[in-house]
């Protein structure tokens, strides 16, 4: 059992480490994980606790984070009523409305804090650059009046950052010293010394002692002070921006449902909001329109585009019966169909759920940083505290070691620590959420890219999971004859075979026949009369058993069994007409994929309950490095554990069978088309059931792992490199940072970390070469008769796409900008030529084939200008 916790006051990884550590203090939880960027907790109760102690244990959970200094409020877990908002969506809207309401405070804080620390630098610095100032500011009598007026500029910015104070403060009663704690001393130590300096100067004045007035007079810092804190907000300000930038992904995904919908109330339209809509509505779809909700199409046909849902970006025909889903766009026709799926049931609030449970966990990568956090903050106040001493022992004086002391404390930054994994990881989850690619949890993102082994089921994974008719060869009749025979005699059979076969005759239009004194012969084939003659169909045993000479055909039957296909002997009154080989046709891709993981580094390996010879053919034609034949259901989950034993371990599959195996692995990748319960036990889920997506998620995963070392390492080695400097350790080489100067480095460190995650926003799978296209009818098949390849040439010649896509492109300056974003489209693979006009500030791309919207929009991106499709 899991609950989710709105977590307030935390400002740094040093605070969501805090609110950890409480937390897991509290008897029957198993296990939490604070997110830093959603300021949520998502805790799980151990599993002997029973229902009626939750309550009691939630309780005790908000005393505990409150006891810590922060606040925690339980989450409303009970979903909505069906034909409302789903949980996930009511979710994410809250946060956004938090997210937006936290940036609209750091704005007005920005704002007022910007205000006054204008005047109050210019006061403090401007005779350093010769900047005229009134008489009243000039010369040693007004000194005094400097200083008040110095003391009164700082007094609104440190009211608008009393948020820093009063967490910073409370942190350190709670001995739990967070980021604000390290702004908060910085800044009061710097307004306490300049206070106490501006008595000194007014007691010295009172003496005429005009020298030591001066010399109290240049100790004042609260320019300091008041620099740190607007700097640290501007910090703030861009750091709430953009980690609000980081949700986009679930934001564009919530924006794909229709506000609206048709309903057919009494034979009239009238158009509701989708919340009002319950199961078993029939609803109006137009061309051009979004389907608001999941359900199958009663009257009509439409092309749906299902890009938004799985990614693929080739528009599906859909007709009666075929069931649609909710926020796919009909591209053509009319259709009428019934709901069959509302709120959180569709498949979108699926997808929303699973990316938003997906950012809400913790990645293993992020425990180490998290470990850091956790004493980051008391190991800088004692560095500071030592900086502060050793200065003065070297006799500095109090201003030059009070001025170290500050810049070590407001140059640390644990903030990027604590963003650094949260930030690529929602990024990253939200844009395989785009991709067709469903990522459960952080943790399934992170192993899958340091896999080095892929294994595949073969059936509905590898291979398109139905027998389809792939050569024929008659024998003494003609081919029509020889499959209408076929077709007759397998129409009252249920083998996938006589599907296969059946759905050959459909395809070529062959006339009917009915069959009669119909006969299935278990482990040989079947049997019955068709227009008065004995036909039989099956196996070489049958034939055998039947006296039918099936030499002349034997060595056919042989090279159809070695390419992976199973023959299929036909004769009619005691003579054979013909062999007909029906096989599980690989898909497409799957060839492509498993070459591109093998040019990835990772070993491509195949389960199969198949005999050697069968498994030997698929691999010859897919590519696998390894087959693993004759292996039963029950033993798929014991060959990935010994495979685990070698290094991370994928499974990839489908079905039921595959459930433990997918369980068993590091990450367990569940095709879409696959069974429920296959996907229940994956980590990982392709929308398109292509497995090609299976190369984009370790790629994916790739990208995240690099982006989150990159992000680790910048906040480590910036504070590395900055705290010695700050501290003073180089000033004899002339290498020193003042206080403000460290804020804005710590502001941007923080900006730095959500900045490189939000690149991964344009971030594409990238292949070794392009993916090939689905083939045509009777492309692929095995042909032993050797056909002249001439006309599938032809046909595929036939089949080229020639079309254009129009965007609007902002941010062109001037003909290099022009040029820049035609190399970019240019660059696109499909794309033969673009067109791009700065006066109308729009591109076009001419296409040789069918190239994604989104990905032309990344390269445009990319090249560092914003597009949206015209």
């Amino acid at each position: 059992m899991k609950h989710t916790f709105d977590v307030t006051g935390m400002s740094c990884a040093a605070c969501s480490s805090r609110v950890d550590k409480a937390t897991r203090k509290v008897p029957g939880v198993a296990d939490c994980a604070v997110n830093l960027l959603k300021n949520s907790m998502e805790v799980e109760y151990d599993a002997d606790v029973a229902p009626e102690q939750v309550s009691a244990i939630d309780n005790a959970i908000a005393e505990q984070i409150s006891k810590a200094g922060y606040g925690a409020i339980l989450r409303e877990e009970a979903a909505p009523a069906p034909g409302r908002k789903s949980a996930a969506r009511v979710a994410h809207e809250r946060q956004e409305k938090l997210a937006a309401e936290q940036e609209l405070r750091m704005r007005v804080r920005l704002i007022v804090s910007a205000i006054f620390c204008v005047p109050l630098f210019y006061l403090a610095m401007g005779h350093m650059f010769g900047w005229p100032f009134p008489a009243a500011f000039l010369g040693d009598e007004h000194m005094m009046v400097v200083a008040l007026t110095e003391l009164l500029l700082v007094v609104p910015i440190v009211f608008v950052g009393r948020p820093f104070f009063s967490g910073g403060f409370r942190s350190l009663f709670h001995l739990s010293p967070n980021m604000d704690a390290l702004i908060a001393i910085g800044a009061t130590a710097s307004l306490g010394y300049s206070i106490v300096k501006m008595y000194g100067m007014a007691l010295a004045m009172g003496v005429g002692d005009m020298e030591a007035a001066h010399q109290a007079f240049s100790g004042l810092y609260f320019d300091s002070a008041g620099m740190i804190l607007t700097l640290i907000t501007v910090g703030k300000y861009f750091e709430a921006r953009a980690k609000g930038r980081t949700t986009d992904a679930i934001s564009k995904l919530i924006d794909l449902a229709p506000k609206t919908a048709r309903v057919l109330r009494n034979g009239s339209e009238v158009e509701l909001p989708v919340e009002q809509v319950a199961v078993g509505d029939v609803l109006v779809v137009r061309a051009g329109e979004a389907v608001p909700l999941d359900g199958v199409i009663l009257e009509g046909s439409a092309s749906i585009d299902e890009s938004a849902i799985t990614g693929e970006s080739v528009p599906v025909d859909k007709v009666l019966g075929d069931m649609v889903t909710g926020a796919t766009m009909s591209k053509s026709g009319y259709f009428t169909m019934r709901v069959t799926k509302t709120g959180d049931e569709t498949v979108l609030a699926g997808i929303i759920a699973l990316v938003d449970e997906a950012t809400s966990s913790k990645a293993p990568i992020q425990k180490t940083a998290d470990k850091i956090a956790g004493v980051f903050v008391p190991v800088v106040i004692a560095i500071a505290l030592i900086v502060f001493v050793a200065w003065m022992a070297l006799g500095a004086g109090v201003s030059m070691a009070l001025n170290y002391a500050i810049s070590v404390l407001v140059i640390s930054c644990p903030c990027a620590l604590g963003l650094a994994t949260p930030t690529a990881i929602m990024v990253g989850t939200g844009r395989g959420a785009r991709s067709g690619i469903l990522v459960k949890s952080a943790e399934a993102l992170e192993a899958a890219g340091s896999a080095h082994t892929v294994v595949f089921d073969k059936t509905g994974t590898i291979t398109a999971g139905t027998p389809s008719v792939v050569s024929v060869r008659p024998v003494g009749v003609g081919e029509r004859e020889l499959m209408t025979l076929a077709a007759a005699l397998e129409a009252k059979s249920e083998h996938p075979f006589a599907q296969a076969i059946m759905a050959y005759a459909d395809e070529h239009g062959l006339s009917e026949s009915y069959a009669v004194e119909f006969e299935q012969i278990p482990g040989g084939g079947v049997a019955a009369l068709v227009d008065g003659k004995s036909v039989c169909a099956g196996n070489a045993s049958l034939m055998s058993e039947r006296g039918i000479a099936v030499e002349s055909a034997a060595d056919v039957a042989r090279q159809y069994a070695d390419e992976g296909a199973t023959p299929l002997f036909v004769a009619c009154d005691g003579v054979l007409a013909g062999v007909i080989a029906v096989a599980d046709r690989i898909k497409p891709t799957s060839a492509h994929a498993i070459s591109e993981l093998g040019a990835m580094g990772v070993q491509t390996v195949m389960l199969t309950g198949d005999n050697e010879r069968t498994a030997a053919a698929i691999q010859r034609q897919a590519g696998v490095d390894r087959v693993i034949a004759g292996v039963l259901p029950a033993d798929k989950e014991r060959e990935v554990a010994r495979l685990s034993e070698a290094g991370h371990v994928i499974m990839v599959g489908d079905g039921v069978n595959d459930a433990p195996a997918l369980a068993r692995a590091d990450v367990g990748i569940a095709i879409g088309n696959g069974t429920d319960i296959a996907i229940d036990s994956a980590d990982v889920v392709l929308m398109r059931s292509d497995l090609i997506d299976v190369v984009s998620a370790v790629q994916l995963s790739r990208r995240t792992l690099r982006t989150i070392r990159q992000n680790l390492f910048w906040a480590l080695i910036y504070n590395v490199i900055c705290i010695p400097i700050a501290a003073g350790l180089f000033a004899w080489a002339g290498l020193v940072i003042n206080p403000m100067i460290g804020a804005a480095a710590m502001g941007c460190s923080s900006i730095f970390v959500v900045g490189n995650a939000l690149r991964m926003r344009a971030w594409r799978p990238r292949f070794a070469v392009p993916v090939p296209t689905q083939p045509a009818d009777g492309e692929g098949e095995l042909e032993p008769s050797g056909q002249n390849d001439e006309p599938v040439k032809e046909q595929s010649r036939s089949k080229e796409i020639h079309m254009e896509k129009k965007f609007n492109v902002e941010g062109m300056m001037c003909q290099h900008c022009v040029a820049h974003v035609k190399k970019a489209l240019e660059g696109v693979e499909g794309v033969t030529s673009a067109d791009v006009d700065l006066d109308a500030k729009t591109a076009v791309a001419h296409l040789s084939a069918d190239v994604a919207d989104d990905v032309l929009v990344a390269a445009i991106v990319d090249a560092g200008y914003e597009a949206v499709v015209a």
